[in-house]
C-alpha cells in the first residue's frame, strides 16, 4: 500500500500519517518526491488490515490518495523507491550512467593464477575482480575450490591491486567469514532462493550481487532481492545470468537480455548481466556482453583465465587475456555511443 500526500503537505501531516501506520503495527517507509511525499507500507496486508489502515489514514489531513502496489515485491519496486539505487564499493559505482565490468577466473586456483588474472583485469580497465573460493559444483568429484586458502588469496590480491573483489557465499553460516575477506558477496543462481542465506547476507551490510536462478521468474528474482532489502541492506545488484535453454546443444543457458529492460522498468536496483554463464561458450561472450550494454545493463561479469584450457572449472566459457582485453576495448568504444561511462 502507498499513501500519497497532497502537494504542499506539512511535516506535521506527514508525521501524523507515519505515526498512524506505526500504531497499527506496520513500519512506514517515508518517500520524499519532487512535488509531494508518499508513505509506503512494505507488508502483505489481508483485506481486514487494508480496510482498517485505509479507514484510519483516510481521516487524516493532507491525504491525496491511497493505492495498492501491483507487484508482490515492495522494497525492490520503483513504486516504493522512485530514484535509482547506486551501489558503490572501493570507488566503483554501479548504477545508471556507468558500465562496470567484473572480470576474473571462475575459480581461484593459486596465488600466481589469480594475480595474473587480476593484472589483466586491471590493465584492461575493469574494476572488480571475481573468483570463486567455494565452488558449488554439479558433481561432488569436480573441483570444489581452495576454500579458506582461496579467500586468503582473494584478499591478498585485492589489497595488492586495489581492485574491488567479489566471491560467492554458499550458506548462511559462511556469510560472516566470507564478508571479512571480500568487498561484495555473490549469491549464485543455485542459491537465489536460499532464504536463510539471503537474510544473513542482508544483515551483513555488504553489497550483495544476486544472480537470477535458471528457472526463476522476474517476480521470484525480485522477491529474493526483497529478502536482502528487508534486512535494511539497500546495496543489492541484480544479475541476469541465463535461463534454462531450449537447446543445450549450442549454449549452456539462454541469456535473457529482455530481462534487463524489464527489470529496469520495475525496480530501482542496478542490473548487470553474465554473458559467460549465459552462453557457456567463450566465442559468444563478447557479442552478448556488448548486447547487454545496448540493452541498458549497468555492467557485465565476464570470466577470464590466463590459460582457459588448463582451468579447473568453466574453461570453455573463459576468455584468455588477449580476448578479455579486446572485449574491454570494444566495450569502451560502444560506451560512447550509448552514453555510459567505463
Amino acid at each position: 500500500m502507498i499513501i500519497v500526500l497532497q502537494v504542499g503537505a506539512t511535516q506535521a501531516q506527514i508525521d501524523a500519517v507515519a505515526d498512524a501506520v506505526r500504531e497499527l503495527g506496520h513500519e512506514p517507509l517515508v518517500m520524499p518526491g519532487e512535488d509531494r511525499w508518499a508513505i509506503g507500507v512494505p507488508a502483505q496486508l489481508d483485506s481486514g488490515q487494508r480496510a482498517t489502515l485505509e479507514g484510519v489514514v483516510s481521516r487524516l489531513e493532507g491525504i491525496s490518495q491511497i493505492t495498492e502496489t501491483s507487484r508482490p515485491y515492495k522494497l525492490a519496486s520503483v513504486e516504493y523507491h522512485r530514484s535509482p539505487t547506486y551501489v558503490e564499493v572501493k570507488g566503483v559505482k554501479v548504477g545508471p550512467g556507468n558500465f562496470v565490468v567484473m572480470g576474473g577466473p571462475c575459480s581461484v586456483e593459486s596465488y600466481e593464477q589469480y594475480r595474473a588474472s587480476a593484472d589483466v583485469v586491471k590493465s584492461s580497465g575493469a574494476t572488480v575482480l571475481r573468483g570463486g573460493a567455494f565452488k558449488p559444483r554439479t558433481s561432488p568429484y569436480a573441483f570444489q575450490g581452495l576454500q579458506q586458502e582461496g579467500l586468503e588469496i582473494i584478499k591478498r590480491v585485492g589489497d595488492e591491486t586495489g581492485l574491488a573483489t567479489i566471491t560467492e557465499v554458499m550458506t548462511a553460516d559462511m556469510v560472516g567469514r566470507v564478508a571479512s575477506y571480500v568487498d561484495i558477496l555473490q549469491i549464485g543462481a543455485r542459491s537465489m532462493q536460499n532464504f536463510p542465506l539471503l537474510v544473513e547476507a542482508g544483515r551483513s551490510g555488504k553489497p550483495v550481487f544476486l544472480k537470477r536462478g535458471p528457472s526463476a521468474t522476474i517476480d521470484e528474482f525480485l522477491l529474493a532481492a526483497e529478502y536482502v532489502l528487508n534486512e535494511g541492506n539497500p546495496h543489492v545488484i541484480l544479475c541476469e545470468r541465463g535461463i534454462l535453454p531450449h537447446d543445450r546443444a549450442y549454449t549452456r543457458n539462454t541469456l535473457d537480455l529482455a530481462a534487463v529492460p524489464v527489470l529496469l522498468s520495475h525496480t530501482h536496483l542496478p542490473v548487470m548481466a553474465d554473458p559467460s554463464h549465459g552462453t557457456g561458450v567463450a566465442k559468444y561472450v563478447a557479442p552478448m556482453a556488448k548486447a547487454a550494454m545496448v540493452a541498458g545493463a549497468h555492467g557485465v561479469m565476464v570470466e577470464m583465465h590466463p590459460n582457459p584450457r588448463a582451468a579447473l572449472s568453466d574453461g570453455s566459457q573463459a576468455l584468455d587475456a588477449e580476448e578479455f582485453t579486446a572485449l574491454m576495448g570494444e566495450l569502451k568504444k560502444l560506451a560512447g555511443f550509448v552514453g555510459v561511462k567505463m
